[in-house]
């Protein structure tokens, strides 16, 4: 797949599949050894055919995991998951499948009629890569449709991922890295390659490319990095793996020399809080008399009239316009004092500890938000996207590892 990097496509194309002695099997294979049955998993079987056509097409795309071993797992797993959808009821569109088709060639940048003959020239048939495509599509869909109603992300549930709360949840993530160097020179073929590497499908395919290309010092475990703090990373990268679901891959970013790509492997809520705000939205509200009596009175009850800062216009309706202060800020910006109550109220609580003009004005303080650094950058459909997919991942994770420990799985 290397040497593709520099070809046209019909090169490509010519050079991938046309070698197709390299990848068969050594000495001759009668029909019916290559339909005898590898593994029985409850009613069904996989074949010596089957595992041959998909090591067969792994190779062809030169993507790891085409070993017969890890191959017959994964045909193993794709069973489950069949009989799992057949006997859910679902049933495929003819739409849905060449939607499917058409998707899995793009990635290749080739017509799915090009892709199929590629496929064909190589020895793989194009009923093995539709059965592949098709148990991928009616897996995603039995998913969405037996969990999809119990994944809902609430506001507060974003609001905390974002940090926009004062007792906010933080977000960890499970990343993994390339960084490629670039030198001038060779900036072109590294870019071809880094668009390579940001079609990857798996964990496993993307570590193998890390082993290979990276630079860094995570090179030898595959690009893995440990759980870390999303407060933690380069801004400019938080908004990108929000977007992500997990085993999905960044698009190659120019950084000084290099070029960088980053898998999402996993993200989770970690209920600690997140310090890193880019604004505090708050609102003053000053009422004459200080401490006094009348100004503790009249903060009172405010305190029991309003609910929410939009609340104090109507207060200050008719009022000179400096008895009100409304706006977000900075916390660099905003002044010491007022940023240190503000540090101790939830939205919409209130404070009446400070004054003004030496005592004379009581200040009716009112937190209306906290942007946190990532909201500048990331739509908060983003946030609720990653985490929809990570909930809905670990659905299905947890139910091929029920369907697995319910099987017989059974070696002839």
């Amino acid at each position: 797949m290397r040497e593709m990097i520099k070809m046209s496509a019909s090169s490509k194309i010519a050079i991938l599949f046309s070698v197709t002695l390299g990848l068969a099997l050594t000495g001759p294979v009668t029909a019916q050894g290559l339909f005898d049955p590898v593994v029985e998993v409850n009613d069904d079987v996989v074949t010596e055919y089957e595992v041959e056509q998909r090591e067969r097409f792994l190779r062809l795309l030169n993507a790891p995991g085409a070993n017969r071993e890890a191959v017959i797992e994964t045909l193993v797993d794709e069973r489950l998951r069949a009989q799992a959808v057949e006997a859910s009821g679902l049933e495929l569109t003819p739409e849905g499948i060449e939607a499917g088709i058409t998707e899995f060639a793009a990635r290749t940048n080739l017509s799915a009629e090009e892709f199929i003959a590629a496929l064909e020239d190589g020895g793989v048939s194009e009923e093995s890569f539709r059965d592949f495509v098709e148990v991928g599509i009616a897996w995603r869909d039995l998913i969405a449709a037996r969990y999809g109603a119990r994944v809902e992300i609430s506001e507060r549930e974003i609001d905390s991922a974002l940090g926009s709360t004062g007792g906010a949840s933080g977000i960890r993530v499970l990343v993994s890295e390339i960084i490629i160097p670039a030198p001038p020179e060779n900036r072109e073929e590294v870019q071809e390659i880094a668009e390579l590497i940001a079609a990857s499908q798996s964990e496993a395919e993307f570590s193998e490319y890390a082993r290979e290309y990276s630079a860094t010092a995570s090179r030898d475990a595959g690009g893995r990095l440990p759980w870390q703090e999303l407060t933690k990373l380069p801004p400019v990268l938080r908004p990108l793996l929000l977007a992500l679901a997990p085993g999905e891959v960044t698009d190659p970013l120019a950084i000084p020399d290099a070029v960088a790509l980053f898998q999402l492997r996993a993200i989770e809520e970690t209920g600690a809080p997140t310090r890193e705000y880019a604004a505090i939205e708050y609102a003053a509200y000053y009422i004459p008399g200080g401490r006094s009596q009348a100004g503790l009175s009249k903060a009172a009850r405010l305190r029991e009239e309003i609910d929410v800062c939009d609340d104090l216009y109507g207060v200050a309706q008719g009022q000179p316009e400096e008895v009100l202060e409304r706006g977000s800020k900075p916390p660099s910006e905003i002044p010491q004092d007022i940023a240190l109550e503000l540090s101790k109220l939830d939205p919409n609580e209130i404070s009446t500890a400070l004054t003004r003009a030496n005592g004379e004005t009581l200040v009716f303080l009112m937190l209306c938000g906290r942007t946190a650094a990532v909201n500048e950058e990331v739509a908060r459909e983003d946030v609720a996207n990653a985490l929809r997919s990570a909930r809905i991942n670990a659905y299905a994770d947890s139910l091929l590892d029920q369907l697995r420990a319910d099987a017989r799985i059974v070696t002839p």
